[in-house]
């Protein structure tokens, strides 16, 4: 039985991610952390995901400390970016496993994950996309690069008005994918947008990134490939959150299997 906590449990993707742990056979949800001063403190969190009572209280991201204790084998993130800096590393001191599923995160706090990973010999991971589909896409996006080197290569991405970074998480690491195909450094040819007079410069020396806020979209990601006289489309869109919770969940069980290091979802594909 893997024993799981879960940061962010009263949220849309923590609490979905918590009734996928409490439905799993092969695994134990021990520990539901909430933001300080949540409404939802002290509550059950299996009749609060209208499950039946499984005696787990939801409790203050102040008691970290104290939920570690409770001989928790992988610790999971879902909030926003300032408090995963802030209490990530105290997770991984306390030689935890570690998934993150939190976007916007720094780089310099990817270093230091990337740092306390190996230094506490624990399994760790940061995923801007914990859906299985979306690791696909990349590789597929990857193999179209070096296919189309020459071809015009845009990325647009669209949410739910609620989501905070921009791009998004998922946005960025295509990018990156691409950028690296192209033998490219991704900060000296992306291009976050355009207005005024913007001439687009041609093929690989450019990568149009474009970010949609609207109403409660889950999740859609296009990279278009364009070249004379046609153009082809890659697309992923998400219909719920259930893609990443499941993905989440497998993310768990082989990291656990897997033991100590720094893994990507796509290491799961393999």
């Amino acid at each position: 039985m893997i024993r799981v906590c879960i940061n962010g449990a009263d949220g849309n993707m923590g609490g979905l991610v918590a009734k996928n742990v409490i439905q799993d056979p092969d695994l134990e949800l021990v520990g539901a952390l909430t933001m300080v001063d949540s409404p939802n403190e002290g509550k059950d969190i299996g009749t609060f995901l209208g499950l039946d009572k499984i005696n787990v209280p939801m409790t203050s991201i102040v008691n970290l400390g104290e939920i570690l204790k409770n001989n928790v084998d992988m610790f999971v993130d879902y909030t926003i970016t300032e408090a995963a800096e802030k209490n990530i590393p105290i997770v991984l001191k306390n030689g935890i496993n570690c998934i993150i599923g939190t976007t916007g995160l720094s780089e310099t706090f990817k270093d230091e994950f990337a740092r306390l990973v190996k230094e506490n010999k624990v399994a760790g991971m940061i995923s801007p996309n914990m859906s299985l589909g979306v690791n696909i896409f990349f590789k597929v996006a990857e193999i179209l690069t070096e296919l189309l080197p020459n071809y015009d290569i845009e990325i647009i991405e669209a949410h739910h008005h609620r989501k905070r970074d921009s791009p998004s998480g998922t946005a960025k690491k295509v990018a990156q994918l691409i950028a690296a195909k192209l033998h490219k450094n991704l900060e000296n040819i992306a291009k976050y947008g355009r207005s005024g007079f913007s001439p687009r410069k041609i093929g690989a020396e450019e990568i149009g990134i474009h970010a949609i806020r609207a109403g409660d979209i889950v999740g859609d990601h296009t990279v278009l490939f364009a070249g004379n006289g046609e153009r082809i489309e890659l697309k992923h869109q998400a219909h719920s959150r259930q893609c990443f919770a499941a993905g989440t969940i497998l993310a768990i069980k082989y990291m656990t299997q897997h033991g100590p290091g720094l893994y990507q979802m796509s290491d799961l594909l393999k």
